[in-house]
Order: structure tokens, then C-alpha cells, then sequence
């Protein structure tokens, strides 16, 4: 259970979305590319995405799943070392695999109110770069783990029209540091490393709109969170061999979506997804460590920009029982060649997925998705002009100029009951 770590100039974990989010809350969803998720409500899991999609779901309804993730990112390129040598080197499988949990439950109290509550992870990632790498000084480990418990309230005005809002209740802890790889001081010496927890709660607010029988829209705002993580620092550059007690501020982006469901005929639909991250929210993650002086260190900066993500998918009721999806989403990167970091090598990435549903009975649904995620190759160079933690890295090793490649895998089952 963790939170965002501070993303040093660092980048997201790649099986979810641009920059850190976690995108894969449900196997439902993930067979259609997460196009369309707050317009439609397959089951109780909607409301991680539009509470508002809770007017939608009649009696008691529980959804559960796991989402297996399996990356594939590579990072490799040359080290200009302080002794004028150039040195290849690469970094494999630099993020780790992981099962993705997910938990809703759903409740209509009578026709216009609605409570729901669910459990998935919000921001997640875990990536490091082998300890041999010629880059580890500009960071070598970023890790961050997640869970938000998301109570939600929705309110059906009138046949046309519904509203929800919801609390992100969100615990993390998180961890990340950078290690030499040669020059001032011996290969593998721990420069800078912080981990910490907190708590943080923020909101959520979403509406829908029924057109009419065969068309729908809906849209979800989620606000940001400001995050002070409580925990220790170590590392040479704090001058003590011992831990010492800090802090260290890591800010969450606000986010929107909308998205669309239509209707064609009787047995297929369309769905619409555009999602927008503030992820410019970031400037700088900066411990505060009150026993030294200077008391403020900064671990590491970040440039982001906000990002965008577009996705189409489609549905098929291929006969009573079984319904199949599919689905496509491009996802823009929140760094560009200027402020990409190497422990999480952040590009531009394109989802393809297919799903299908089983109505075993009619009050229990088996879902199952899969999903290939392709990851543009991007270059990587540091030290950066814009990233001011970067230039005493170099001291430690050198400058380094490479490339990321690779792909991402995910395989997502769900179960639903509606009592």
C-alpha cells in the first residue's frame, strides 16, 4: 500500500499509463483498451472511473479481479566516464512484474441513491537498473506501491441525467536513490536514497448523460494530492553513515475524462475514452532533513508536461452468454527527449486488446482480457540542462546517451456477482 513515491526526474512504470497512473482497474475493461470506462458500467468496478455510472447498476453488486502485468523495457547506450573512456551499457527488464488487484461493491438504496466503495491501487511502479549500469548515478531505484479505498456517493436526477462523488482515501509508501558507477567515489556507494509513507485524501466528482437508449456520455474529474512523505534518508551526500529522519514532498496530478458509448445496433457497440493528466504538477521531489545542514536535498527534479490518452474500443454481443471487445489507445508520453530519466524511461506508448465475457448465470459474469502494449523507442541522455539533480551526478560516473525499447503484456481476469 503505497503511494507515490517521488517520481524523481523519473518516469512511469509502463504498464500502466503515461507517468505513473494506474490505469488497469478491472479485466473487463482492459479488453477494450479502457475506451469508454466512465460511460459504461459492466459491473461494480465503474465507479473507480465515474461514480456517476453507480445509477446504472440495480440491487447489490460485488467485482473482483487481478491483472497480471509482464514488461519488457530495456535501457542501453554509452557512458562518457570522467577518465574520458567510453563504455557500453545496458539495463534489462528495468521494470518488475506484478499482479494488479482490484475490489468493488455496489448498492442501490432505492431508486435515486446509490453508495459504492472500491479498492484498487491508484499510482504504482518498480523499476530498477542493474547494478553493474554505467548510469545508476542519475538513479538507479524507484519504487512505489499503492492502495486507494474510494467510498463514492451518486445521485440519478432525473432519467437523462446522474452525478456522483466519491473520497480517495490513498496510503503509500515509496523509495528512491541513486548509486555511483565510478569517479569520485567506488562503484555501487549509495549517493542518495529516501523512503517514506503518508496518507493523503482527495475527491472525486462525475456525471452522466443518457441522450437517449442507444447513446450516453460521461465524465470524471479527480482531483490532485499533495503528499509529504515521512520516513529516512541515507547516502554519501548526506555526509553521515547513519539514516537520518525527513520528509519529502511529492505532489499527485489532477485528472479528467471523457467518454462516450453508442449504440449501433442490437448486438455491437462503440466506445470513446479521452483522458487528460496535469502531470506539470511536478517540479522537484525535495527531502527535507532538519539534523543537517543545508537541511534541503533535492533528489531529484522533474520536467513533466501534461499528457493525453485516447482510446476506441468496441463491443459484441456475439450470442446470450458471450460478449467479445476489443480496443485501441494511444497514450503520450508526459517526457520528451529533454527530461527522460533512465529508471523510468518514460515514451509514448499504443495499446491493443481483446476481451471476452461469460454470463455463467444471470447474476454471475466472467470476464478475461489481454492487452500488448508497444513502447516507442525514445532516446535518453543525461545529464539534462533542465534537470538540476543531474550535474553532480556526474562526478560519480559520467554522462551517459542511450535509448528505452520495449513492450508490456497484460492479462486481466474479473468476476462479478449481482445478488
Amino acid at each position: 500500500m503505497s503511494i507515490l513515491t517521488t517520481l524523481t526526474c523519473l518516469i512511469p512504470s509502463h504498464a500502466l499509463s503515461a507517468g505513473f497512473q494506474t490505469y488497469e482497474y478491472s479485466g473487463t475493461g482492459l479488453g477494450r483498451a479502457f475506451a469508454g470506462e466512465a460511460a459504461l458500467a459492466d459491473n461494480a468496478g465503474t465507479q473507480l472511473r465515474n461514480p456517476a455510472m453507480l445509477t446504472f447498476l440495480s440491487g447489490t453488486q460485488v467485482s473482483g479481479g487481478l491483472i497480471y502485468k509482464s514488461p519488457n523495457i530495456d535501457v542501453e547506450g554509452i557512458t562518457h566516464t570522467n577518465e574520458g573512456d567510453y563504455i557500453t551499457s545496458s539495463s534489462k527488464d528495468v521494470m518488475a512484474s506484478s499482479l494488479i488487484p482490484n475490489l468493488s461493491v455496489s448498492h442501490q438504496i432505492n431508486e435515486k441513491f446509490y453508495l459504492g466503495l472500491s479498492l484498487a491501487p491508484s499510482f504504482e511502479v518498480d523499476n530498477a537498473l542493474d547494478p553493474h549500469f554505467k548510469g545508476i548515478q542519475f538513479g538507479n531505484e524507484a519504487k512505489i506501491e499503492t492502495l486507494e479505498i474510494n467510498p463514492n456517493f451518486a445521485y440519478q436526477i432525473n432519467d437523462a441525467f446522474s452525478m456522483g462523488l466519491g473520497l480517495r482515501l490513498i496510503h503509500a509508501k515509496a523509495s528512491m536513490g541513486s548509486k555511483s558507477s565510478g569517479g569520485l567515489s567506488p562503484v555501487g556507494t549509495n549517493l542518495k536514497h529516501f523512503q517514506g509513507d503518508d496518507y493523503a485524501v482527495g475527491w472525486q466528482l462525475g456525471g452522466a448523460w443518457q441522450i437517449n437508449k442507444k447513446h450516453r456520455i460521461g465524465v470524471n474529474l479527480r482531483s490532485g494530492a499533495n503528499l509529504n512523505l515521512e520516513g529516512n534518508a541515507t547516502g554519501a551526500t548526506f555526509g553521515v553513515p547513519h539514516s537520518l529522519p525527513g520528509h519529502m514532498n511529492l505532489n499527485l496530478p489532477a485528472t479528467s475524462e471523457i467518454s462516450t458509448f453508442h449504440q449501433l445496433d442490437k448486438k455491437t457497440a462503440i466506445h470513446t475514452s479521452l483522458n487528460w493528466t496535469d502531470w506539470s504538477a511536478f517540479e522537484k521531489s525535495e527531502a527535507h532533513i532538519p539534523s543537517i545542514t543545508p537541511s534541503n536535498h533535492v533528489i531529484h527534479e522533474e520536467a513533466w508536461m501534461s499528457s493525453y490518452r485516447v482510446a476506441l474500443g468496441a463491443t459484441h454481443q456475439y450470442d446470450q452468454k458471450i460478449k467479445l471487445r476489443t480496443g485501441i489507445a494511444y497514450d503520450l508520453s508526459a517526457a520528451n527527449d529533454s527530461n527522460r530519466s533512465m529508471i523510468l524511461p518514460e515514451t509514448d506508448q499504443i495499446w491493443f486488446s481483446l476481451g471476452a465475457g461469460y454470463a455463467h448465470s444471470k447474476n454471475l459474469t466472467l470476464d478475461a482480457g489481454l492487452t500488448y502494449i508497444y513502447l516507442d523507442e525514445a532516446q535518453i541522455t543525461a545529464p539534462q540542462a533542465c534537470l538540476g539533480s543531474d550535474p553532480d551526478a556526474i562526478h560519480h560516473g559520467g554522462s551517459f546517451t542511450g535509448h528505452t525499447t520495449g513492450n508490456i503484456w497484460l492479462f486481466g481476469v474479473q468476476a462479478s456477482y449481482r445478488f
